[in-house]
């Protein structure tokens, strides 16, 4: 019987924690309970491990899950912003963010499954050169509310998916309707991506590697609306988490083929 792939999923950073108020780990067990439903094996990341550790934790698993969370620093993508966008840039974390992008190129270096979801997108979009939405309401103005926050396990848009993207076959088809949390989101596409999923007001809500770069790693999905929220209730997100974890199960599986016929 072959062990269940294990999953590397990122955590956001709590300054005041239940114990001692020390800072401490947050992570909504959402995202390991759809892991483990759909077969997988989920590893919280500590946010002490260093970036150049980065190598070895990708080394170790079989696929990354980038998860939700605060604001990626603005700095990243870009060089300056006016004061009132500024001021809603909150709780950004440098070393989260240089981990996290770390992570993704070693990622893509070997060749391991990644899903990002929500703020993940976010990061993967800004890792690869592209740049954000700093704040939707301010910049957007005629978009849809995309942060309600009081309905974060319903669904409150739709959006339309391309579809011959990764995210129609998990779903289905090129429509769906999905929760929306967030008041950033992908602005300029990094130039390996490809947009798979808008709201209808044009905001990016699905991301893929395109071209060539689709042979980088052998499953990449980036959406920007939270399914591990979604998935119990709307049965219609768990294959986005089934396909991903078969990915990852495929990839242990051919390492320990190779790693057996090394042995004889």
């Amino acid at each position: 019987m072959h062990a269940r792939p294990l999953i590397l999923i990122t955590p956001n950073a709590q300054q005041h924690g239940a114990e001692f108020c020390d800072v401490s780990l947050s992570l909504s067990q959402n995202y390991s309970l759809a892991i483990q439903d759909a077969g997988g094996l989920p590893w919280v990341l500590p946010l002490t491990v260093e970036t150049d550790d980065a190598a070895e934790c990708v080394r170790r698993c079989d696929g990354v899950l980038l998860s939700g969370g605060d604001d990626v620093h603005p700095g990243l993508y870009a060089s300056r912003l006016p004061a009132r966008l500024r001021r809603t840039v909150t709780a950004e974390d440098p070393r989260r963010d240089a981990l996290e992008i770390a992570l993704v190129r070693e990622v893509l270096r070997q060749r391991k499954p990644l899903l990002a979801i929500c703020r993940g997108q976010q990061l993967l979009n800004v890792a690869l050169g592209g740049t954000l939405v700093v704040d939707i309401p301010l910049q957007r103005p005629g978009a849809l509310d995309h942060r309600q926050l009081d309905r974060k396990s319903e669904p409150v848009h739709e959006i339309l998916v391309a579809p011959d993207s990764i995210l129609a076959k998990a779903l289905g088809g090129t429509r769906s309707a999905v929760n929306s949390t967030h008041h950033q989101a992908v602005d300029r596409v990094a130039d390996p991506l490809r947009v798979t999923a808008v709201s209808p007001d044009g905001l990016i809500e699905g991301l893929e590697l395109r071209g060539e770069a689709r042979g980088w790693t052998p499953y990449l999905a980036a959406v920007q609306f939270h399914p591990e929220r979604l998935y119990r209730a709307h049965p219609e997100f768990r294959p986005l988490f089934g396909g991903f974890v078969e990915f990852c199960r495929n990839h242990r599986r051919l390492h320990d083929e190779r790693k057996n016929h090394g042995r004889r």
